[in-house]
């Protein structure tokens, strides 16, 4: 049953994986033998994870690449120095965004809705048009895009989050299709609330917290490694016949 999780030799790229759940994603990805790349914008914090993965395995598991997920540029640096160091890239996780606005749409400026619609949906399609060839050429590899349960319903204080996550769902599925007779997979995770830095507005706000867990089949919110466990899942051979999907991790929330 191990070789189905078996990603040993494999390169996987994780945007957003110095904290949260792409954090975890790398660390259990290299814990499957896979040798991972950390980036986020801020080269301590990278370095920092790409640290304590490398204490952890005993090898060099990880290497650290910061960019800006904004700039097509740094984008295109990030996948360069993967390649220079590791060869090529067997699965990329988009899992890096923002939320730079709390509270009703009518409020939200153009610079803040701009930011998000950038910065959720346009640099995942940057990256992934970056990487892409080189997986449609060999005839394998996996595209994981972490989009949120916000893609599936309506919020009256992220609204303009959910709108670019539900857009990361129907990119994955356009392009599952497109790259589907090459035997490359593209799938999203929706994740429900999970106890991150990036989410702490949520669950930091105990009306909020009641109102996301009171009505969950689970009770509680989730963690980042239990995000991370279906990411490992899709990169692997238990995963290679999953395509155009997206699934839900939210302690039941949206279908009780």
């Amino acid at each position: 049953m191990s070789t189905l999780f078996d990603l040993t030799g494999q390169v996987a790229l994780i945007t957003g994986s110095s904290r949260g759940i792409g954090k975890a994603t790398a660390y259990r990805m290299a814990e499957h033998g896979a040798n991972v790349v950390i980036s986020s914008r801020k080269a301590d914090a990278c370095e920092a994870a790409r640290d304590e993965i490398n204490a952890a395995f005993g090898r060099e598991a990880a290497i650290s690449v910061p960019a800006n997920i904004a700039d097509k540029g740094s984008l295109q640096a990030l996948v360069d120095a993967t390649i220079a160091r590791w060869g090529q890239i067997d699965h990329l996780v988009c899992n890096a965004a923002s939320n730079p606005y709390f509270g009703p749409q009518a409020g939200i400026t153009d610079d803040q809705f701009t930011k998000i619609l950038q910065n959720n949906i346009i640099s995942n399609h940057w990256l992934i048009a970056m990487v892409a060839p080189a997986m449609r050429a060999r005839k394998d590899g996996s595209i994981t895009i972490i989009s949120s349960v916000g893609g599936l319903k309506a919020s009256t204080v992220i609204g303009a989050y959910c709108i670019s996550k539900a857009a990361d769902m129907q990119l994955a599925r356009n392009l599952a299709a497109e790259f589907g007779p090459d035997n490359v997979r593209v799938n999203c995770i929706a994740p429900g609330l999970i106890k991150t830095d990036f989410a702490k507005a949520l669950w930091d706000n105990p009306d909020i917290h009641k109102a996301s867990t009171s009505g969950a089949p689970l009770r509680r919110i989730g963690t980042p490694d239990e995000i991370a466990g279906m990411a490992v899942l899709l990169a692997g051979k238990g995963g290679a016949f999953a395509t155009g999907q997206c699934f839900v991790i939210d302690g039941g929330a949206t279908i009780a």
